[in-house]
Order: structure tokens, then sequence, then C-alpha cells
């Protein structure tokens, strides 16, 4: 039975997310992602199994080796979905700034 996982909380693992990094830039392998950390094999297989459960990597096969790398529209998604948080917040900081700019101490 295939669960569907929730993308949120798979990037929420910091191991997740350094294999995001790590495939962001070329495709690579389980050994080669693997080779990336201190963790026993089956490990890093399972995260990547997460990560392909919830479409951020994808696989290809290559002859005998199955390559993973990042999916773009699934990335897209999350960050359409945090701009508008990211925005409120840099409207509030630039808020807060003018304010802090009118509000100058007297000495």
């Amino acid at each position: 039975m295939n669960l569907r996982r929730d993308v949120f909380q798979a990037i929420a693992d910091p191991t997740r997310r350094t294999i995001l990094l790590l495939v962001a830039s070329q495709a690579m392998t389980a050994g080669a992602i693997a080779a990336n950390f201190d963790t026993a094999r089956p490990t890093v297989s399972k995260h990547l199994q997460i990560l392909t459960e919830c479409m951020l990597l994808e696989q290809e096969q290559n002859g005998r080796e199955i390559y993973y790398h990042l999916n773009p529209n699934k990335m897209k998604e999350i960050a359409d979905f945090i701009e508008p948080f990211r925005q409120m917040w840099d409207d509030r900081f630039n808020t807060l700034e003018r304010i802090m700019k009118q509000e100058k101490p007297n000495k």
C-alpha cells in the first residue's frame, strides 16, 4: 500500500533536505547519495523512497543504475505555497524599518 506522504513533513527532515541539495545540480545514484552520509545505506534508501513518494525526486533508469533527480515542478509548488508568507513578512519588516527610521532617538 502506497500512502500519500506530506511534502512538508518530508522536507522537515534534515537528511532529506541534504539529499535534495545533493541532487539539485545533477542526477545521482542511491550509492552516490549514500556516500555523503554516515548512516547505513538502507536508511538513505528509506529517505529516497519518501522523497520519491512525495514526487520531490524522480527516478530514471540508465542501464542497471537508477538515478535520482529533482522534480522542479514539485519544488515550484512548494515555493509557490511559501511565497505569500515570504511577501507578508517582507512587508512587515519594511514597515518596521520605516517606523524605526521615523522614531530616531533624541540625544
